[in-house]
């Protein structure tokens, strides 16, 4: 899995990790079964600190994008959860972008282009 951090970012460290492995899970470079790098594997390749890598895991696993299995590691779990609670999760993140166009008068159409042309890349 090839995996990049920006150190110099605003974004913490394991929200960094954490939006890489649901991006690939997205594209489809990682799918159901997936076994992804243990704690330390990943924590040596990308020179963070093992509790970063863990914090980033857990956060994956409480978000069911992955599983935690003892004597395999981490495994993506890829299937998906019901659409409520998918909105639930969405909302947040979702508020600040719309807040940040409509700060920045971008129309709703244009809105809606950005997030069609966002979705079909991802889905390619």
């Amino acid at each position: 899995m090839q995996l990049t951090i920006d150190f110099d970012s605003k974004i913490p460290l394991y929200t960094q990790i954490r939006d890489a492995i649901v991006s690939g899970i997205a594209t489809g470079d990682l799918t159901n079964g997936t076994i992804l790098p243990s704690i330390r594997a990943l924590g040596n390749e990308l020179g963070v600190n093992l509790h970063t890598v863990n914090k980033a895991y857990k956060e994956l696993q409480r978000e069911g994008f992955v599983e935690i299995q003892r004597g395999r590691g981490v495994v993506v779990h890829a299937h998906g959860s019901p659409n409520q609670a998918v909105a639930e999760v969405l909302r947040p993140a979702l508020e600040k972008v719309v807040a940040e166009a409509v700060a920045r008068h971008l129309d709703r159409d244009a809105l809606h282009t950005m997030i069609d042309e966002l979705y079909d890349d991802l889905k390619e």
